[in-house]
């Protein structure tokens, strides 16, 4: 899936509304799942693509006491949302609280087909110690040449 890429600033409103790049709708459609994400953030799947880390979580055995809550984590943390005519998804408090989402958010496409939402000042610090350099040789060490 390509199309989640960039950074956009937004807001969203004391209700839990904000607007969605177009972009993103193009590709994700009028429906998708947003999930409790790692580093504090929240995560943005297609259906498609929700419907697949699902079935990964299916086949991980329940005996596994990190399995058990990760499953709770993620299935909990989700929830299918709706654009509206306006562009907009209301997202529910409790991942607006999770992701400690103020006013201003931002909207990262991670090249991996998702997405991510930020607060605004939380992805700022996020990325202010990331040296690309070194980064870069971590990448190449995995195979992939930049």
């Amino acid at each position: 899936m390509t199309g989640l890429i960039g950074e956009y600033n937004r807001s969203i409103d004391a209700k839990g509304r904000m607007s969605v790049p177009s972009k993103f709708t193009a590709v994700l459609g009028d429906s998708f799942v947003i999930s409790k994400g790692l580093d504090g953030c929240l995560v943005i799947y297609s259906n498609d693509d929700w419907d697949e880390f699902e079935d990964k979580l299916k086949r991980l055995s329940g005996a596994d006491r990190t399995v058990r809550e990760l499953r709770r984590f993620f299935g909990a943390g989700a929830s299918t949302v709706e654009v509206d005519d306006h562009g907009r998804i209301l997202v529910p408090s409790t991942l607006i609280a999770y992701a400690g989402l103020t006013k201003d958010i931002t909207i990262v496409g991670t090249a991996d087909g998702r997405a991510e939402i930020w607060d605004t000042a939380k992805w700022n610090a996020q990325n202010e110690d990331i040296n690309p350099e070194e980064a870069a040789q971590s990448l190449f060490e995995k195979g992939i040449i930049i």
